[in-house]
């Protein structure tokens, strides 16, 4: 039965396929921890529905198993002078500035939530068909109330690294992560033991030291939440350290070893958005409403709204830009949104300092 589910799975473009069960995760009192310390910041969902994180069960009840996917969004190279490398890169530029902005890697795509719908609905149909009409299953990518890295690491799809992100020995880092939950019982597969060993390269590579220890991370310091979940100010002390940053970082990801072995995935490769790789801070300083709805509305972006996008590429252009981006931030200090406004200030402030 396993088998059979691991080849359709493989017909429908998922990279790996495993099975655990539908107990609870042995990391639940951990992520109980992380919320009681705050280090979640203000991801307050993270908190909603903690039942149902820490049982599956309660969100299929009579749940018997977890199958667990991986959808790899690795692209060799990633852009044309960006070969992938084993040891940190400084995102920010040194000598000439950089007039372009970084977005994560796995944004650098269509919605992948869209992207993989259709291929998880029609592997859960597979499953329930295997014992119907008795087996009913839920899918679930990302957005679903469930410790998903916790239940693939106990399903053998990889082990989580110090940097608190899954690693597959197959894939490296670069995968997205799906489940669906079923009452149909599978085989469980075993789990995978920690491969880290004494390396601490992405520990070493984190720009804010959010990676405060082995295994633990502070959102609230990650240049990933900085520039995408808060909603807010970004701190004056860390704006230095986003460099040219304005979606997402990828410093502890891309400092793992085990990217040696990542290949490119099947199913996101017709989804890529090659303009995403490098764009242009100036141009996207001048988008307003309607034009950032038109080109990010498809895209993981969408999520920081114009306000957030547009706070980013304010601090990265008072990071790596020159003289020449003083016009466009001076206009943008009278941007109606007042979060824009504020952080083209500091923008404007900084590189005057600069051309002084």
């Amino acid at each position: 039965m396993k088998t059979a589910l691991r080849q359709r799975a493989w017909e429908l473009g998922f990279d790996a396929c495993r099975v655990t069960t539908a107990a609870p995760p042995d990391t639940a009192p951990r992520f109980e921890a992380w919320l009681a310390a705050g280090r979640h910041g203000e991801m307050a969902y993270l908190a909603r529905n903690t039942a149902l994180r820490l049982d599956p069960r309660l969100l299929l009840p009579g749940a018997r198993s977890v199958v667990t996917l991986a959808v790899s969004y690795f692209v060799n190279p990633v852009a044309p002078h960006e070969p992938y490398a084993l040891t940190p890169r400084n995102n920010t530029p040194s000598g000439a500035p950089s007039p372009h902005g970084q977005i994560a890697r796995y944004a650098r795509y269509h919605d992948y939530h869209r992207a993989m719908a259709q291929p998880l609905a029609e592997l859960a149909a597979f499953i329930n068909a295997l014992d119907a009409p008795a087996t009913r299953s839920v899918a679930c990518a990302d957005a679903g109330p469930v410790l998903e890295r916790d239940m693939a690491q106990r399903a053998g799809l990889g082990f989580v690294g110090k940097h608190t992100n899954l690693v597959s020995r197959q894939l490296g880092n670069w995968f997205f992560l799906a489940e669906i939950l079923t009452t149909l019982e599978l085989e469980p597969d075993p789990a995978q033991p920690n491969r880290c060993g004494a390396c601490t390269r992405c520990l070493e590579s984190c720009p804010t030291g959010a990676l405060v220890a082995p295994f633990q991370l502070d959102a609230r310091r990650c240049l990933s939440y900085l520039t995408i979940e808060l909603k807010g100010p970004i701190p004056t002390e860390l704006r230095p350290a986003i460099g040219n940053r304005i979606f997402g970082c990828d410093d502890c990801l891309s400092a793992c070893p085990w990217n040696r072995f990542a290949r490119a995935g099947r199913l996101m490769g017709r989804h890529g958005r090659p303009d995403l790789a490098e764009p242009r801070l100036l141009d996207l300083l001048a988008l307003d409403d309607a034009m950032f709805r038109r080109r990010f509305a498809d895209t993981p972006l969408a999520r920081a709204k114009r306000r957030g996008l547009l706070r980013n590429v304010c601090v990265a252009l008072g990071n790596v830009g020159t003289g020449d981006s003083l016009p466009a931030l001076e206009r943008a200090t009278h941007d109606p949104e007042p979060l824009v406004a504020e952080h083209a200030r500091w923008a404007v402030n900084r590189l005057e300092r600069v051309e002084s």
